[in-house]
């Protein structure tokens, strides 16, 4: 991907695509940002801020996800922005109009930023590319791109672990479950690679594995037990039934009889190991609802540390347009 279309001559985030190629410097200068906009006496609480105060973002969600568009709309808000949120698949593309007059109409809204999730991989790259050339000034923000990218959920996971654990370059890592289908299992896994986390595991039945990771510098494993051995961060997948094409499994039961994460289970990893999940949880078939609520689940921060990620990312986009 040309370095030209996430990040600009200056260094700056000039679109947010995915996690892969962005130098650690810059994910860990938006880590420390997300950091601004948590109440320094108390963590579990965003701030509000005026960054983006006469702005103007639009929420494009051609898939849809209540919880990922809800948490986008509260950050703009947050940062005084003006939102828009559209349901797009309902409208315009229902009507045969293609994805860039979509773009090119909603472009001439005076929108400033939008937030574009997408079943179809690559579709936010083709808007950025689109974009650059009609309305420079409006930035792209991809809130998961078919099997491509959620590089917002994998910087709010960076920042979860960065909180919890301190520094990155000791700790092991276990991502577990449908790895196949798993945007954010990617961009974790160049997230994480990029801020310098030594051991990356992946964890699933063969029929969940993509082929490559060994070659990405992953440790693979089909055992659950085996590989969540002395781990300090467990990232539990959903099993993304609604990717999935013919059996890849035999049962959600036996699924959450090999590959669920029990308290039983959990005990393999270190005893201040952290449990983490980008939702929503399935519970009783990836993770059990015991370990879900329990002391080492850290799910719940997760989603507020998301709020102060997304509002860094939309504050250093904003910056990018002067």
């Amino acid at each position: 991907m040309p370095r030209s279309i996430q990040i600009n001559a200056n260094g700056e985030l000039n679109h947010l695509l995915t996690t892969e190629g962005i130098p650690r410097a810059l994910i860990l200068k938006i880590l420390d940002r997300a950091k601004t906009f948590l109440d320094p006496n108390d963590p579990k609480e965003v701030v509000n801020a005026p960054h983006l105060a006469g702005k103007s973002v639009f929420n494009l969600f051609f898939e849809n996800s209540t919880r990922t568009r809800t948490t986008f709309e509260i950050a703009a808000k947050r940062l005084s922005a003006d939102v828009v949120n559209l349901n797009v698949q309902a409208s315009s593309t229902s009507k045969g109009e293609s994805l860039l007059d979509t773009i090119d109409n909603l472009a001439a809204m005076k929108a400033d930023m939008f937030v574009v999730r997408h079943g179809q991989s690559g579709a936010p790259y083709l808007i950025a590319k689109h974009i650059n050339k009609v309305a420079p000034h409006i930035r792209i923000m991809n809130a998961g791109d078919g099997r491509h990218a959620h590089p917002t959920q994998a910087l709010l996971d960076a920042f979860t672990i960065q909180h919890f654990k301190g520094d990155f370059h000791h700790l092991r890592v276990a991502i577990v479950g449908d790895i196949l289908h798993s945007r954010v299992a990617r961009s974790n896994i160049h997230a994480l690679a990029t801020l310098g986390v030594p051991e990356i595991r992946a964890i699933a039945p063969l029929t969940l594995l993509p082929s490559g990771l060994k070659e990405m510098g992953l440790q693979v494993y089909t055992d659950l037990a085996e590989g969540l051995r002395g781990v300090d961060v467990i990232i539990m997948l959903r099993l993304q039934n609604e990717r999935m094409r013919g059996a890849l499994l035999p049962s959600t039961q036996e699924y959450f009889k090999h590959y669920g994460l029990t308290q039983e289970k959990l005990a393999l990893a270190k005893p201040d190991a952290i449990v983490m999940h980008p939702g929503p949880m399935n519970r009783g078939v990836e993770i059990d609802s015991a370990v879900a609520d329990g002391a080492q689940s850290v799910i719940l921060s997760q989603v507020t540390f998301g709020i102060a990620v997304r509002m860094a990312v939309m504050s250093m986009l904003a910056e990018s347009q002067h």
